[in-house]
C-alpha cells in the first residue's frame, strides 16, 4: 500500500493547509513526511497513558509491535536521529495525517507542525515556536487567539530543591502533567506514603536500600516463577521496575504539611509572564528556596517574546499549566479560540529536551516545536 492510498480524501492536504507549510518552509524548516506505520514502543514509553489508551496497534510477522503514528513529534525525531544531521542544529516542518482513537470524531486527522533540533539559543526557540504558532492561528484568519503558556522546568527546579527521595521527586515530575495524579501524589506524601498499600508493604519494605540489580533480578524471577509473562502490555522487566519503584516510593515519610503548602502556593501562581516572574521572584525569596535559574531562563523567554512582536500581556501563564504529554521539559503554550466554550486547541507545543536522548541519542539535544490541529482552524474558519 502507498502513503497515497493510506491517505483518506478526509485528511488530503488542501490549498490553505500546503500553503501554511510552504510558509514554514519559507522561514527555515525542510518538510519532512515520515512513514505513517511506526514502531510503537517508543509512544508506549515515552507519550504517556493518554496515548497508549487512543492508538491503532498492530505488529509485523515477527511479532513486533507497530502502530499508525498518533503524533509527528516522534516520528520526526527518529528520522532526524538516523540521519547524518543528527545532533546538528536542523528544522523541520510537516504536514499530514495522524491516528488516534477519538470516539465518534473519527480516527484520522490532519496535522502541521515543526520540530526545531539542538538550538543552544533556548529562548529565542522558545519564542519564536510561539511566533509560528500565531501565524498558523492568522493564516486561517484567527489574529488573536487566547494564549496559555507554562513552564515544566520551574516546577522540576522547585521539586529538586524539596527534602523528598529521589524516587518521588521523578514521581513528582512525571505526573505534573496529569492534574489527578500529581493531587493523588500529593495526598498519599501526605498521610504518609508507607500506609499506601499495606498489603503488601512489608515486601516492598524489605527491598528499600537492597542492591538495585539484585533486587530486580528476585522480583522477575519471582513473576517468572508464577507464570506472569505480561500485564496490561507491561513486560515482565517492566513491572518488577514498577514494583521496585513503589519499594521506593514506600521509604518516603510523610510530607510535612507546610511542604505540600508551598507546592500548592506555587502551583497558583498565574498572570501575563511579567506579572508572574514578579510572583515567582518573591515566592522564592519568601520560602527561602533557589530558583534563580529558572527565573532567569523564564525572564529571557519572556524578552524573547516581545521581540518578536507578541504583546506579552495577552498571554496568560500559569505555574501549573502542562500539556498532558510525558516528555515535556520545559516552556509549553497551547492557543484557543477567544470564546468561553472553546475547549481544544488549535496550536500547541513546547520544549522536550529529554526526548532525544530517551530516543536513543547519546547526547542531549534540545528540541521543541509545535502541532498544528488543522480540522479545528477550518472549522473555525467556515470552510477550506
Amino acid at each position: 500500500m502507498t502513503r497515497a492510498e493510506m491517505i483518506s480524501p478526509k485528511t488530503a492536504p488542501d490549498a490553505r493547509a500546503d500553503a501554511l507549510v510552504s510558509a514554514f518552509e519559507r522561514a527555515g524548516y525542510a518538510r519532512v513526511a515520515p512513514a505513517i506505520l511506526q514502531p510503537a514502543e517508543p509512544f508506549l514509553d515515552l507519550s504517556g497513558e493518554d496515548i497508549r489508551k487512543r492508538m491503532y496497534l498492530t505488529s509485523d510477522p515477527q511479532g513486533r509491535e507497530l502502530c499508525l503514528r498518533p503524533d509527528l513529534t516522534i516520528p520526526v525525531s527518529r528520522d532526524y536521529l538516523a540521519s547524518p544531521e543528527a545532533g546538528k542544529p536542523r528544522g523541520f516542518c510537516y504536514l499530514g495525517p495522524v491516528f488516534r482513537h477519538r470516539g465518534d470524531s473519527g480516527g484520522e486527522f490532519l496535522q502541521a507542525g515543526i520540530e526545531s533540533f539542538g538550538r543552544e539559543d533556548i529562548a529565542a526557540a522558545d519564542a519564536e515556536m510561539l511566533a509560528l504558532g500565531l501565524q498558523a492561528t492568522a493564516h486561517y484568519g484567527l489574529a488573536a487567539p487566547n494564549i496559555r503558556m507554562g513552564d515544566v522546568a520551574l516546577f522540576c527546579a522547585l521539586v529538586a530543591v524539596l527534602d523528598l527521595a529521589p524516587a518521588w521527586k521523578r514521581r513528582l515530575i512525571k505526573d505534573f502533567n496529569h492534574k489527578t495524579s500529581l493531587a493523588q501524589d500529593l495526598d498519599r506524601l501526605t498521610v504518609g506514603a508507607a500506609n499506601a498499600r499495606p498489603e503488601y508493604q512489608g515486601v516492598l519494605a524489605a527491598l528499600v536500600g537492597a542492591d538495585p540489580k539484585g533486587a530486580h533480578a528476585l522480583v522477575t524471577d519471582l513473576l517468572s516463577i508464577a507464570g506472569i509473562t505480561a500485564v496490561g502490555g507491561r513486560s515482565v522487566s517492566e513491572i518488577a521496575d514498577h514494583f521496585l519503584e513503589q519499594a521506593a516510593l514506600g521509604a518516603q515519610p510523610s510530607l510535612p504539611r507546610h511542604t505540600r503548602a508551598l507546592i500548592e502556593t506555587f502551583l497558583a501562581i498565574a498572570g501575563d509572564p511579567h506579572a508572574a516572574a514578579a510572583k515567582l521572584k518573591a515566592f522564592a525569596r519568601e520560602a527561602k528556596i533557589g530558583l534563580d535559574g529558572a527565573i532567569e531562563l523564564f525572564e529571557s523567554r519572556t524578552r524573547a517574546l516581545a521581540q518578536s512582536g507578541i504583546d506579552v500581556s495577552t498571554v496568560h501563564f500559569s505555574t501549573a499549566f502542562g500539556r498532558g504529554l510525558d516528555y515535556y521539559t520545559g516552556f509549553v503554550f497551547e492557543l484557543y479560540a477567544p470564546r468561553a466554550q472553546a475547549s481544544e486547541p488549535l496550536v500547541a507545543g513546547g520544549r522536550y529536551d529529554g526526548l532525544l536522548s530517551r530516543l536513543g541519542s547519546a547526547r542531549p539535544i534540545s528540541a521543541v516545536g509545535f502541532a498544528v490541529w488543522i480540522e479545528r482552524l477550518t472549522r473555525l474558519r467556515g470552510a477550506p
